[in-house]
């Protein structure tokens, strides 16, 4: 079937709060916002930026929120006035965070109490004019707001001292103006959001994604999966962040559209309260990653959770093992749908389908979508063959933010968007993705991709997880180095290598181990390699 790409995330919002009024559009900490009930605060946040601020559309606001329920209401406020959402993660240093607002010359900021230390201490260093602060529980009933809001900086200390120059409250913000809004004129092809690449390979560039891109990425994974996506039925957990494009597109894009409900979870990382919540819910859709499953499933309270109604759960943002996977289908009889995308494609490329999982694959590109690999030389490779991946479709971005030289880089004239991955294309069109081309290990010669390595390694009964990298030789070649998480305090490095050797040719077998407590994680969890290397 042919999709119709040519309306604006404003259109496919507006379109949705009037499908579904009285529906819950997302939840957290107990508190609901329905569709109509978020709708009216996102017209007050539109007039407040349109009527007490400078802001114009086409201008940049940067929104630094954790998964609260701030962050809908302030994000489709935004793109209601018309502005270019820049996702900036909360984790981020000073650094970090003063790069992001130069380059994109974001003129404001909405950022929550609990992590403004950062942001005041270089707002005077970028162009942001206006600073627009939230408390974590500013949308729940007044009581329960000054109670939890008191807890949070006073009882618990969460909230540092911090100043901005021209700052207000997200609560006075929302109740400042009693004049509507204005409506907008956008295009599917204006930007709609700047999001930010990792800069794993240099400074971190800002992708952007236009209204078409996000719209169009929406229809297509609708479409692929709509064998488990009801209208107004699902409940999906949304412990990625909001801020990440591929919990964006989800949650704020997919399940959105189709008046399903989203449960927020503000910190992942506290796994028992994150479990708590799974048991007060029954929940149909669950997104995650690796990371995070085996997070779970090292708690023995989560075989306590009651999975009858669970019927997808959707993998991405880094490989998925066949040791997870397993165990995951064990205990909550939910196979893995495990995915493929980049920031670039806005951000879904392919998914394993219903009824048609193969494990140790992302599976089937998404609708409309061309893929192909490529040898160094440029040359189409074909099917069974390793090679560069390379995609095709309405979800690829516009280009990188003031980068056009990047942008040429790893776009064509024909729009082939060159991805780095190392793939596979079977012959049934199912997607083998090999690693990321840049962490390739050259073993004397030999290749040897970290994926396979730890996949291997994840299937040790003591190993909880493994991250391995190319160490330098002296003669130029590369050493396998395998950091090693155990919950078996005696396991040695010759049991490990030993494991290894029965499954591995000896070249991929580590020769150098590491025992960690833990390995260093991305914000969404994704296991940072070049950390561990450099």
């Amino acid at each position: 079937m042919t999709l119709n790409y040519n309306k604006t995330i404003t259109d496919v919002f507006s379109e949705s709060c009037q499908q579904y009024p009285d529906s819950t559009a997302f939840s957290c900490m107990g508190q609901k916002l329905s569709f109509r009930e978020l709708d009216q605060q996102c017209e007050k946040f539109a007039a407040y930026l349109q009527q007490h601020t400078s802001l114009q559309p086409g201008d940049r606001i940067a929104v630094q929120l954790p998964n609260i329920l701030q962050y809908p209401v302030v994000v489709f406020g935004a793109f209601r006035a018309g502005l270019i959402v820049v996702n900036t993660n909360p984790l981020y240093t000073a650094h970090e965070l003063k790069h992001q607002l130069q380059d994109s010359g974001a003129k404001a900021l909405v950022v929550l109490a609990n992590i403004a230390g950062n942001a005041a201490s270089v707002i005077q260093e970028t162009s942001v004019e206006q600073v627009i602060v939230t408390e974590l529980a500013d949308l729940h009933p007044p009581v329960k707001r000054i109670l939890l809001n008191f807890a949070v900086k006073y009882i618990k200390k969460m909230v540092p001292q911090f100043s901005f120059p021209n700052q207000v409250s997200l609560r006075d913000a929302l109740n400042k103006t009693t004049k509507p809004w204005h409506p907008v004129e956008l295009t599917p092809g204006d930007v709609a959001v700047l999001q930010y690449t990792g800069g794993t390979t240099g400074v971190a560039k800002g992708a952007m994604l236009t209204h078409r891109n996000l719209v169009a990425n929406m229809l297509q994974v609708n479409e692929h999966m709509k064998k488990v996506l009801r209208r107004n039925q699902e409940v999906f957990i949304a412990p990625l962040p909001l801020y990440h494009i591929y919990a964006f597109t989800i949650h704020c894009m997919c399940a959105f559209s189709l008046g399903s409900h989203n449960i927020l979870i503000p910190n992942p990382r506290d796994i028992k309260s994150f479990i708590a919540t799974l048991r007060a819910h029954q929940f149909t859709w669950l997104v995650g990653l690796n990371t995070l499953f085996n997070a779970l499933l090292r708690n023995p309270d989560f075989e306590k959770v009651d999975f009858s109604q669970l019927r997808c759960t959707s993998s991405g943002g880094m490989a998925l093992t066949a040791e997870t996977a397993r165990h995951w289908v064990q205990v909550t009889h939910s196979p893995v749908h495990e995915g493929y995308g980049l920031t670039e494609t806005s951000p879904v490329v392919a998914i394993n389908p219903p009824g048609g999982i193969q494990q140790g694959t992302v599976g089937l590109p998404m609708p409309e979508t061309d893929c192909k690999v490529i040898d160094e030389d440029g040359n189409t490779l074909a099917n069974g063959e390793a090679g560069e991946l390379c995609i095709r479709g309405p979800q690829v971005m516009k280009g990188y933010w003031q980068r056009p030289e990047a942008t040429a880089e790893v776009v064509d004239a024909e729009g082939w968007f060159q991805s780095g991955d190392i793939a596979v294309i079977q012959e049934d069109g199912y997607i083998r993705i090999v690693d990321r081309k840049k962490d390739m290990i050259n073993v004397s010669g030999f290749k040897v991709f970290p994926n396979e390595v730890e996949d291997v390694l994840a299937g040790h009964p003591d190993i909880i997880e493994a991250a391995v990298v190319g160490v330098s030789d002296s003669d130029g070649s590369e050493t396998v180095k395998a950091f090693i998480v155990t919950k078996n305090k005696s396991l040695t490095v010759a049991q490990v290598r030993e494991y290894a050797k029965t499954k591995l040719t000896p070249y991929k077998v580590p020769h150098l181990v590491e025992f960690r407590t833990e390995l260093p994680k991305s914000n969404v969890g994704k296991v940072l390699r070049r950390e561990l290397k450099d």
